[in-house]
């Protein structure tokens, strides 16, 4: 067999980064000439290794839906006028919290990076090769209402206790009803001691309890009790008004990404 129907091959069984890869060592064979076999074909593997890793971590990004897909943690910017601790965030970004099935609570006002800052932690756990979720909390309203008249509800609740991350934005940032209410306990049930939930709200956690109804929703206690005990909280808060600028602005968001 040829090299050229070796190369064919490997294509044709989806193998192209090494089909590339070994074609640049017959054309580049002085380079690669003192090499035995083995060491050449351990660079093939390796090639299309790195190719596989890196196609499954653009594959989990899509398949999480972020609306801010270019979040960093590289990028965070410290210097705004705000207060955030960067040790902590640096140690969240090597996603230990998701392995120990903790959460993440981000709070702070409108425009504070909220969003960026929950969708740069979701982006490192799909490196890490870990399942993630973005979704907004009055679209889990939608989705959840639309599944009970198709009858497909528990498919909806799976959806969204499969993910090893969860990032809930514009959380409780209007008082649920019976039935949300009902959406957010059964969600958080199903997710509690096996996965992560990120959630993003203006409010701070100590005002959770009366967003959620207090004592007239007999699911307030019960939704806090499953999301509250041993979780990280990052409260972005401004540290100077006279620099503090809105992270909307910072990061040039276009006006169907702002949050």
């Amino acid at each position: 067999m040829t090299s050229k129907e070796t190369i064919q091959k490997l294509k044709e069984m989806r193998m192209s980064a090494m089909a590339d890869a070994f074609k640049n060592q017959l054309e580049e064979y002085d380079h690669y000439k003192d090499l035995d076999f083995e060491e050449r074909f351990a660079m093939l593997v390796d090639v299309l290794y790195t190719s596989r890793q890196n196609n499954r971590i653009v594959r989990l990004i899509k398949e999480a839906d972020f609306e801010q897909s270019n979040a960093s943690i590289a990028d965070i910017n410290y210097e705004a006028g705000r207060k955030l601790n960067k040790s902590l965030i640096k140690r969240l970004a090597g996603g230990e919290y998701i392995a120990e099935h903790r959460n993440i609570f981000i709070t702070g006002a409108a425009g504070s990076g909220k969003t960026f800052l929950a969708t740069a932690f979701g982006i490192e756990a799909c490196r890490q090769h870990c399942t993630t979720k973005f979704v907004r909390m009055n679209d889990l309203y939608i989705e959840a209402d639309i599944a009970k008249e198709e009858h497909t509800y528990d498919k909806l609740l799976n959806k969204y206790a499969k993910p090893r991350l969860l990032i809930i934005d514009e959380w409780l940032l209007v008082k649920p009803n019976e039935f949300e209410a009902r959406v957010i306990f059964d969600v958080l049930h199903r997710r509690r001691d096996k996965s992560s939930t990120i959630f993003c709200s203006q409010y701070h956690q100590n005002e959770w309890y009366d967003q959620l109804g207090g004592e007239e929703n007999t699911l307030a206690d019960a939704i806090l009790d499953r999301i509250i005990h041993d979780s990280y909280e990052i409260n972005i808060v401004s540290a100077n008004s006279s620099k503090d600028i809105s992270m909307r602005e910072f990061y040039g968001l276009k006006e169907e990404e702002k949050k």
